[in-house]
């Protein structure tokens, strides 16, 4: 199944959402600091509800660190952005795909975007709106992979 990967995220109710999401998917979430806050933030856990237990949640305490445990375990990074190259529902994802999310203000940095194997984009029709909130991209993200993957049978 794919994972989910937060690279810097600055804002806890949306962090939280995620979470909650993870926690209803059975998806890994991976928060790669610095944060924009502290994981015991009231706000945070405040927006994931009562759901953390369920919430297989990875820190990782800076890029590098992230990167030798996705080494370690293989797959590709799909980076999201609004700088993509290719629609996020023309995109055929694999299981061991790793979506990767940037910050709320600044998306993911240029070292990560060029490393990813992959850059996607989640269209949108008003050309003044700069980007969607990142707990919705989030969503769109992960439900498309794992509705082509076929997890969302059953």
């Amino acid at each position: 199944m794919p994972q989910l990967v937060l690279v810097h995220p600055q804002i806890p109710p949306n962090t939280g959402n995620i979470a909650r999401t993870c926690a209803a998917t059975g998806t890994e979430l991976h928060l790669v600091a610095p944060l924009g806050f502290e994981i015991s933030d009231r706000y945070l856990k405040r927006a994931g509800l009562d759901y953390w237990q369920y919430v297989n949640l990875h820190y990782h305490e800076s890029l590098d660190s992230f990167k030798t445990y996705y080494l370690e375990r293989g797959g590709r990074w799909v980076g999201f952005s609004v700088k993509g190259e290719s629609n996020y529902i023309e995109y055929q994802f694999q299981a061991d795909d790793w979506l990767l999310f940037g910050s709320e203000t600044t998306g993911l940095p240029p070292a990560v975007l060029s490393a990813c194997h992959a850059r996607v984009y989640i269209p949108m029709a008003q050309t003044g709106v700069r980007s969607l909130n990142l707990s919705v991209s989030v969503a769109i993200g992960l439900f498309e992979a794992r509705r082509q993957l076929g997890y969302l049978r059953g």
